[in-house]
């Protein structure tokens, strides 16, 4: 396994081992002993899914508030994505900064997302099985979300926003400045 580290404090990309031949690929995508050898040592309690069928489906920028934050360690099955976070720990020293990365069923890479990130991603192509792990449980009245077009936060997205596929909820999120004045994460305080 190789973990590669990122710009943003504390986030990590990680390449799993991958055995293929003609027939396909094997790679052991989890193992709690291989995790912690190298560092990351979560009790992961839910898994998600989801699946979105159309190119430029953006589903974000999500997180969950005060004690239900989750760590996630996200995959993608099928299809391409582009992952996006924004660090919103206040006191982190890459406090208010988002990054993006590729993840597909081409370069099998996962992504881990600590407690303290909102969390985004766009579809580039078609039939998307989009799977990941969480420290905690959701709790829907922990649900909260930063408004993908956000002018400070300027994320590059690759498609257009305003004719992204998006849920009724995804397109009513704060800005990040409203978002700052309640902003419920202290860098080491989660």
């Amino acid at each position: 396994m190789k973990v590669i580290e990122t710009k943003l404090q504390d986030v990590k990309l990680i390449e799993t081992s991958l055995h293929g031949d003609k027939r396909g690929f094997f790679t052991e995508s989890y193992s709690v002993k291989d995790f912690k050898e190298v560092g990351i040592d979560f009790d992961f309690v839910q898994d998600n899914h989801s699946l979105s069928t159309e190119a430029g489906v953006i589903r974000g920028l999500h997180f969950q508030k005060g004690e239900s934050a989750q760590t996630k360690l996200i995959r993608v099955a099928t299809g391409v994505v582009l992952d996006v976070i924004v660090d919103i720990r206040k006191g982190s020293p890459t406090y208010g900064q988002w990054e993006g990365y590729i993840l597909s069923e081409f370069n099998h890479r996962q992504l881990l997302v600590p407690r303290g990130y909102a969390h985004a991603f766009v579809t580039l192509t078609p039939n998307v099985n989009f799977l990941y792990k969480c420290d905690h449980y959701y709790n829907p009245e922990a649900d909260s979300g930063i408004a993908l077009d956000d002018p400070d936060l300027s994320i590059d997205w690759p498609v257009d926003i305003s004719k992204a596929v998006l849920s009724e909820k995804d397109k009513h999120h704060p800005t990040f400045k409203e978002f700052e004045s309640e902003n419920p994460f202290v860098y080491g305080k989660i």
